[in-house]
């Protein structure tokens, strides 16, 4: 049937030449097929509004994959920051404040966590907004995780669960914290952060058993799907909920 959808595209030149907005990928599975032409909507654009239309085409779920999310996460960010408020930017795309937070995450990481990425010692750009989150919350246990890295054998990168099991496992001790006294929640954490030297049954994060982690009542299978749909990296139950509860209540509003 040829290419269905026509591209977009914006003047290059007067000599006739255009510049893909969107559609790159057609273009080049038509060239694979031998198409000689392909169908295109014409449209003047400047550059900042060619990003913008990329990272709109990008957002419409079910149509095609995504970009590379640290990719798409510099995207909506630039876009963001020609408003005055994280409000207003939010608004713009027609989502609330916390789809924003989330789907900037990925540009606003640490140079530590940055250069990891950059490196190819972290498995995907959802572990390392995950262990960006986990700097928040304790920034001394994020930098012994990070530091692990270079203890790792040739080939092996930090993986997703073991940084969710860390998040997960302090999300849990500040909930029992705050119940008790600081004398007690210093001693609990010294107890239960043992460092490679002071434990010889400390596991290297890399080899952490996923048994630590809250098991999952989804199918991984569904969840999979789910996360290809929404055009997210991995299957992060967490980011995924999120995504879905942002995507129904901006249907509800629309």
């Amino acid at each position: 049937m040829g290419v269905i959808q026509p591209l977009v595209v914006r003047p290059a030149n007067a000599a006739g030449h255009y510049i893909v907005v969107a559609g790159e990928r057609r273009r080049q599975a038509a060239i694979a097929a031998g198409e000689m032409a392909v169908p295109v909507v014409i449209r003047a654009c400047a550059a900042d509004e060619t990003l913008e239309v990329q990272v709109f085409e990008n957002l419409g779920l079910g149509v095609r994959t995504a970009l590379e999310p640290r990719e798409m996460a510099n995207a909506i960010q630039a876009i963001a920051e020609r408003f005055a408020t994280q409000e207003e930017a939010a608004q713009h795309f027609g989502r609330p404040t916390t789809w924003l937070n989330q789907a900037t995450a990925a540009a606003n990481l640490s140079e530590k966590v940055s250069a990891l990425l950059d490196s190819g010692k972290i498995a995907s750009t959802g572990t390392a907004v995950q262990l960006e989150k986990l700097a928040k919350k304790n920034e001394a246990r994020a930098d012994t995780l990070i530091d692990s890295v270079d203890q790792m054998p040739e080939g092996k990168k930090l993986s997703k669960k073991a940084v969710d099991n860390a998040l997960y496992e302090e999300t849990g001790r500040r909930r029992k914290s705050e119940a008790a006294a600081p004398v007690e929640a210093e001693q609990s954490f010294a107890q239960a952060s043992p460092s490679p030297a002071a434990d010889a049954s400390y596991i290297p994060p890399w080899e952490e058993s996923p048994a630590a982690a809250p098991r999952s009542r989804v199918n991984p299978g569904k969840v999979k799907r789910v996360a290809e749909i929404l055009g997210l990296s991995d299957g992060d139950e967490e980011e995924i909920l999120v995504r879905l509860i942002d995507e129904f209540l901006a249907m509800k509003s629309a």
